[in-house]
């Protein structure tokens, strides 16, 4: 639909089931994108039947149809670019909604349609509900209006420095291809200056390289300002390492912390975890298996390693900072272990289980904020 969202045909509450009888439940596959919705259904008893694709609007309608005849409904659709705005607009008509981590369709055949696709969501509810295999879905935590809101700040924030950055290649781009070479960024103060007394720079170049430049300046601005925002959303006691945008951004990522049941959960979110190849009792850990979040291990390792400077005495960090190994390859893999112990404790921090001093962590303190000195001579 055009306002992308799911309203019942009248704005009261449905009639009960007491009053139409209770069907029973209803089971549904979405396969959802932009403009349309594929839907397939089990109804109790039944097998599983294609629906049709459905407009928003027709979704809605269609929606609000099976929850007049009494129908108890079920549904799961995967996470994506299309977000969670339909979970919560299905959840405020009373239906039982599950957004779940993607998975590969359509292997057995080959064969990939909208259509498969819904259907083999339906199964694997089905399977999900009976609780008979509960590995046939991954439901995902939907963030809140307010968390949703600030990841999407902080990914503006990104998309920002990825413009910024991108008009300085284009610039740098430009002049190299025209051998001037410019010492610094070409696009600051001083560099700009010089650039204007190169005999090589034409006036073709000096236009081009004026339009990225008040491009890069503008995005640099703006980039300041939300960087702002965000740091203004960090805690005021954070471990030393850990900035105010990298907390913040973390957070943001993962949804906030409180919502993990397990440090293996967490741990398991950051796709940090070693791959395990094992067979008849023998077997060995390779690689990460980066099934979580990018943003959230990349800022995690980063993290680690500023922490060699400002945690001495961080236990994850020791065998790094006192150097007990040579090889860079060791030293990289030290660096993953020791990320994912540090979300795993910042997850612990988050829910009291230990303390800072028990981690020893050494704590930001809150800045004073500074008196404003007298005025001398009375001015």
């Amino acid at each position: 639909m055009k306002n992308k969202t799911v309203v019942v045909s009248e704005k009261v509450e449905p009639p009960s089931r007491a009053e139409e009888g209770n069907k029973g439940i209803v089971k549904l596959g979405l396969d959802l994108h932009y403009r349309q919705v594929t839907v397939a259904m089990q109804e109790e008893g039944a097998g599983i039947k294609a629906v049709g694709k459905f407009s928003h609007d027709r979704f809605g309608a269609w929606i609000d149809k099976k929850l007049r005849e009494g129908w108890e409904i079920h549904s799961c659709y995967e996470a994506g670019a299309s977000g969670y705005w339909l979970h919560r607009d299905l959840v405020g008509l009373g239906i039982k909604n599950l957004v779940v981590a993607p998975k590969a369709m359509g292997r057995d055949k080959r064969q990939k349609t909208d259509r498969r696709d819904s259907a083999e969501l339906v199964d694997s509810l089905d399977r999900y509900l009976r609780s008979k295999e509960k590995r046939a879905l991954n439901p995902v935590a939907v963030p809140t209006l307010e968390q949703e809101q600030d990841r999407a700040l902080v990914r503006y924030h990104r998309q920002l420095m990825a413009d910024r950055n991108r008009c300085e290649a284009r610039g740098k781009g430009l002049l190299c291809a025209q051998g001037i070479e410019v010492k610094g960024k070409w696009w600051a103060a001083d560099s700009w200056a010089e650039l204007q007394t190169h005999p090589r720079l034409k006036g073709w170049m000096e236009g081009q390289l004026r339009d990225w430049r008040s491009k890069l300046l503008g995005l640099q601005a703006q980039q300041a300002q939300v960087r702002q925002q965000i740091e203004a959303m960090a805690p005021a006691q954070l471990p030393k390492g850990l900035g105010a945008y990298s907390a913040v951004a973390l957070a943001c990522e993962m949804k906030g912390l409180g919502h993990f049941s397990s440090a293996r959960a967490v741990s398991s979110y950051t796709g940090l975890c070693p791959g395990i190849h094992s067979s008849n009792g023998h077997g060995k850990e390779g690689s990460i298996n980066r099934c979580g979040n990018a943003a959230v291990r990349w800022n995690l390792v980063e993290t680690v390693w500023r922490m060699l400077k400002w945690q001495p005495d961080y236990e994850p960090v020791r065998q790094l900072r006192h150097d007990l190994v040579r090889s860079k390859r060791a030293r990289k893999r030290l660096v993953v272990k020791a990320a994912r112990q540090l979300a795993v404790d910042l997850w612990r921090l988050e829910r009291g289980k230990v303390t800072a001093q028990e981690l020893n962590l050494v704590m930001h303190q809150p800045a004073p904020q500074a008196k404003k000195s007298a005025p001398k001579n009375g001015r």
